[in-house]
């Protein structure tokens, strides 16, 4: 950002819910990115009239989970409304949507920036119907465009925050805090190749010292965090050029040409009286009872953000372990339930040992956590057996690999292959003394400065005793001998 110019961004964020079927109809929800074309099509979603919409009770509970989430109050009565607009990959010429009230408002959502912890304030987060999907051809004779309705009539969650954002990086922060909210909720893949999630900013500059905002353009249908960060980018840049040079920024609307990367106008900016909004006469007001408020909340995972705080300040890991454990929710779950196993819990042992080891088995292997043959508990037990000096770190690594690949426990690999940890100081005198014996050459020049050599000796003897040898009593005779 320019200096001399200070950014206020806003988002709305669009994300489809995983539901069985669509937000009015029954139609099932289809991966728009496998399934043929409108082969997921009813008289309800393709528009068709005297059709009458129905909701769909799991959309709303869906909703009802991320506004709490989110510490939205939640309107009790809220009202869907026609938001009328020439959709042509909508067949009825208008979107079923929420307006004057939304199921819920005011909520709050801590994102951690390169500049701290910063709170973004949720405007609101009400229900709608998806469009249909438009493909464009244009080839030398011709040029027109094929809709695909098997998107149409998917819940949408929209999303919609105040203008806190300041910077790029306080942008994607929250994009990405908000679409891990979304996965551990479970409504919401997150995977934005798929379009399941999408984003429009608001955008406007001032002068620094201005507490007025300036005026905003609205960029439309961002799918990805790299689109969304180049558009906003570009957009921040022409605002301020624009000013610079004695102009006034539009109100309008904006797409993002992907090829030349500039953004590009639409249409003047719509105000809201524009839609011509008025409550759905097809369906009733929206009623959530206090029961179904408190059985949601009840029902709530630990958010992402609070369990990153907790781990860093009640089990003292440091800032990228808690970052990676709690990106995914099941990873966050895994470790918990190990450490919550283990005989003697050492959280930072079983971050180390989920976050490389274990992660290391999945990257090799190409598979989920989910499908590992190894569990919290089988986890737990072989970190017990290493901290109670059974098997050495080395020992260990190799025994986890067996698990993954058998199913079998720590324990019984470890009697079955004889790898327990050889702690017998007579045993290990021995081998010691046999390594050294052997290698008198390497015993004078280390005794002559070369002290790196003691290392060599260590993997000598431990490769002489398959690296079962308790190291640290190594190490002990290799000094005392040397």
């Amino acid at each position: 950002m320019k200096s001399g110019y200070f950014a206020d961004i806003g988002l709305e964020v669009h994300a489809e819910l995983q539901t069985q079927s669509k937000m009015f109809c029954g139609c099932p929800v289809l991966d728009s990115t496998r399934a043929e074309p409108n082969t997921a099509v009813c008289p309800v979603c393709a528009g068709m009239p005297g059709t009458l919409p129905v909701v769909n009770d799991q959309a709303v509970a869906f909703g009802l989970r991320v506004a709490l989430a989110l510490d939205c109050e939640i309107n009790e009565v809220s009202q869907f409304a026609r938001k009328n607009y020439f959709y042509p990959d909508l067949p009825k010429g208008y979107q079923i949507s929420q307006y004057e009230y939304p199921l819920a408002e005011h909520g709050l959502l801590p994102v951690l920036a390169e500049d701290g912890w910063k709170d973004i304030r949720i405007r609101r987060v009400h229900l709608e119907e998806d469009t249909g999907k438009l493909t464009h051809i244009h080839n030398e004779d011709e040029a027109y465009s094929l809709v695909d309705l098997n998107r149409a009539g998917i819940p949408l969650l929209e999303i919609v925050s105040e203008p806190d954002m300041h910077s790029l990086d306080q942008m994607l922060a929250y994009t990405r805090a908000l679409r891990m909210v979304l996965q551990y909720l479970g409504v919401n893949s997150g995977d934005l190749e798929k379009g399941v999630i999408r984003f429009e900013a608001n955008v406007s500059v001032r002068p620094e010292g201005s507490d007025a905002l300036g005026t905003r353009v609205e960029i439309k249908n961002l799918n990805s965090f790299r689109t969304m960060t180049a558009a906003v980018a570009y957009e921040l840049d022409r605002q301020t050029a624009l000013l610079d040079a004695g102009g006034k920024v539009a109100q309008e609307t904006l797409g993002w040409d992907e090829t030349a990367e500039v953004t590009v106008s639409q249409r003047s900016k719509e105000e809201a009286h524009d839609y011509r909004y008025f409550p759905e006469p097809d369906l009733p007001p929206l009623v959530i009872s206090p029961e179904q408020i408190a059985t949601a909340k009840a029902s709530l995972p630990e958010r992402p953000d609070r369990k990153f705080r907790r781990f860093q300040r009640e089990l003292g890991l440091d800032a990228y372990q808690a970052e990676v454990l709690t990106d995914d929710r099941l990873t966050a779950e895994f470790y918990e339930a190990t450490l919550h196993a283990m005989s003697n819990p050492n959280a930072a042992l079983a971050a180390n040992w989920v976050t490389g080891e274990l992660f290391g088995l999945l990257n090799a292997s190409g598979a989920a956590l989910e499908d590992l043959q190894i569990d919290p508990a089988g986890l737990a037990a072989l970190l017990d057996l290493l901290m109670a000096g059974r098997i050495n770190n080395a020992t260990a690594k190799t025994v986890l690999g067996r698990m993954a690949a058998t199913g079998q426990g720590a324990l019984a690999i470890i009697e079955k292959e004889g790898l327990a940890q050889v702690s017998d100081r007579e045993a290990i005198a021995a081998v010691v003394r046999q390594v050294l014996a052997e290698h008198p050459d390497e015993v004078r020049a280390y005794r002559a400065g070369k002290v790196a050599l003691r290392q060599w000796f260590f993997g000598q003897v431990m490769r002489q005793m398959r690296g079962q040898a308790n190291p640290g009593i190594v190490q002990e005779m290799l000094k005392d001998y040397l």
